[in-house]
């Protein structure tokens, strides 16, 4: 079985892979540097694929800089010390960001003869993302299967996000289950010009807080 992890670099993403992989998936990496400020996560993309033992590590850059709209591609401040269970999508959404992402990943896909994708999308954690509901990734399962040749030839296509349900505590539990690293993990929006995350931002208070509730010390923290 063969399928397309898109891997941001992230703990979620990596989860996903890392319960993919469980199931018997071959993994195609597919990474994307859309111009975003934390373009340190593309670092820890590498890392994680090496972790992971992909067949191939793909790193397509798609600049969403021009098209601006979101404090992670353009000069506008990302939020910090907010409340994270505020209401309302936060500036942080990108424009369309998964629709083309699963787009790019459903094209290799195809290619390398592959049915599944895999992500990392987290409606809980992420409620203020539209791109991140299970109603989203039903339709985007339906747009594979119309819009491509192999699903015109009868193919069906899933994308698989093993996450979509789960708190920040209980992914971090799961991936630590199946052997996963946190510490080549990278989440923060706003690192510092070392890489360094800030602590401040919405991913960063995320993370915090899964791993306090999971009771664990975040190994990135440690370094």
């Amino acid at each position: 079985m063969r399928a397309v992890l898109l891997l941001s670099g992230g703990l979620d993403s990596y989860t996903a892979g890392a319960i993919a992989k469980s199931q018997g998936f071959t993994l195609f990496a597919l990474t994307i540097g859309y111009g975003q400020r934390h373009a340190r996560e593309l670092e820890s993309a590498r890392d994680v694929a090496r972790a992971l033992g992909v067949e191939r590590h793909l790193e397509l850059a798609i600049d969403l800089r021009a098209i601006g709209g979101s404090s992670l591609t353009s000069g506008d401040a990302v939020p910090h010390d907010r409340d994270i269970g505020e209401a309302g999508i936060p500036s942080t959404y990108v424009p369309a960001r998964n629709t083309i992402f699963l787009s790019l990943a459903l094209g290799w896909a195809e290619v390398v003869g592959a049915y599944d994708i895999v992500a990392g999308m987290n409606a809980l954690d992420y409620s203020g993302y539209p791109d991140c509901r299970s109603e989203f990734i039903a339709a985007f399962e339906r747009v594979a299967d119309l819009g491509t040749r192999a699903g015109v030839e009868g193919a069906r296509f899933r994308v698989h996000t093993p996450l979509i349900a789960l708190g920040k505590a209980d992914i971090i539990r799961r991936g630590l289950e199946l052997g996963v690293d946190y510490g080549l993990t990278h989440s923060c929006y706003d690192p510092s010009p070392a890489g360094r995350p800030c602590g401040t931002c919405d991913s960063c208070a995320l993370r915090a807080k899964g791993f306090r509730e999971a009771g664990v010390p975040d190994p990135l923290v440690l370094r």
